[in-house]
């Protein structure tokens, strides 16, 4: 499926089924199949796909973000599109986009909030994000210096959600619709310059492609992948040494244990440990400030944390607990860095 070889006709067809294939035998069916359908190339491609390989029993979700005019009639015309392909059923989800982070995250936030709320337990969503979509993912991250859990990117399965497509080119999803007929929609989102990842994939990635001699996108989700193994390790050991360093019934964490892990798999535990206790939005400035209070000790104060929490250390024991307002906290930027959804709708 290289850049300089792509597959056309009939057998990029084959390509989207055997990539849904061989994600649904390693993923069984827990509690029904679903798909995210949007009616551009990606996701009518594994809609087609998905409905070929399950005979059918799949359903199409479309979530309608009321962002353009005639939104409606383009998500009843996706759906009616994802029946035409043989899934079993085609449902359209009306949201409201609205919140902090700017249009795109705001969209994300309420898509996936809609799709998640259309299905039962143990069901899988079916997500048409594709290798360009993983590339794109990637060089993000490292622009934003968002740390290596970005920059490993969208993982295949993180349940409900599938990504069956991150192995194939964004070129193979459209050639599939070209041989079955399919007239993808558009979306003016995917082609504004005014979002960033629109840039990424029309401007940085192919200059990139022109200095390196091509296949760009294709390392860059070989480099994903391989740091996934890396940090799903790492995660498996932090989570270990949180267990070890459970003090209390209360929550609070022994610093004897944690002083002497290794400070990245320590921060990880960190980490895990404040989202438990419910803290958000966390930061890199943030979790190695927490961190300071077992590795760099001196005797100092608590750490402000996002949400009004306040992370400290007394008698050995580091405890995280709310705080009054800090209203300091009002001028950080605490947007989350490891946020790695694709932004725009394939």
């Amino acid at each position: 499926m290289g850049a300089a070889d792509p597959l056309t006709g009939f057998a990029a067809v084959a390509a989207v089924r055997g990539a849904v294939r061989d994600f649904l035998r390693a993923h069984p069916d827990g509690g029904g199949r679903y798909v995210a359908v949007s009616g551009g190339a990606d996701s009518l491609a594994l809609a087609e796909a998905a409905a070929y390989v399950t005979g059918g029993a799949v359903t199409a979700l479309v979530v309608d973000h009321d962002l353009q005019p005639g939104s409606a009639d383009v998500a009843e015309t996706a759906a009616a599109a994802a029946r035409g392909l043989g899934v079993a059923e085609a449902r359209v989800l009306p949201v409201s986009v609205s919140g902090p982070g700017g249009p795109e995250a705001a969209a994300r936030k309420a898509r996936y909030r809609a799709l998640r709320g259309a299905i039962p337990d143990g069901a899988t969503v079916l997500l048409g994000h594709t290798l360009d979509d993983q590339a794109e993912t990637v060089l993000l991250g490292l622009g934003r210096g968002s740390g290596p859990r970005s920059i490993a990117g969208m993982r295949p399965f993180d349940r409900p959600w599938g990504r069956p497509l991150l192995g194939v080119p964004r070129t193979v999803t459209r050639a599939a619709c070209d041989e079955l007929g399919i007239e993808p929609w558009q979306d003016p989102h995917n082609v504004d310059p005014r979002y960033r990842r629109v840039r990424v994939r029309t401007e940085a990635l192919p200059l990139l492609d022109d200095v390196l001699g091509g296949g760009v996108a294709g390392a860059l989700a070989r480099t994903a992948a391989q740091l996934r193994e890396d940090v799903d390790t790492l995660d498996d050991l932090a989570e270990q040494l949180l267990e070890r360093a459970r003090a209390t019934e209360s929550g609070e964490l022994s610093v004897e244990i944690l002083e002497p892990a290794p400070p990245a798999v320590r921060r990880r535990a960190l980490r895990s440990w404040l989202l438990a206790a419910g803290v958000r939005e966390l930061t890199d400035a943030h979790l190695r400030s927490v961190d300071a209070l077992v590795g760099a000790w001196r005797g100092q104060g608590g750490v402000w944390l996002p949400g009004h929490f306040e992370a400290g250390r007394a008698r050995g024991k580091l405890r995280v607990e709310p705080g009054p307002s800090d209203p300091a906290e009002n001028t950080e930027n605490t947007e989350n860095a490891d946020s790695t959804d694709s932004t725009n709708r394939r």
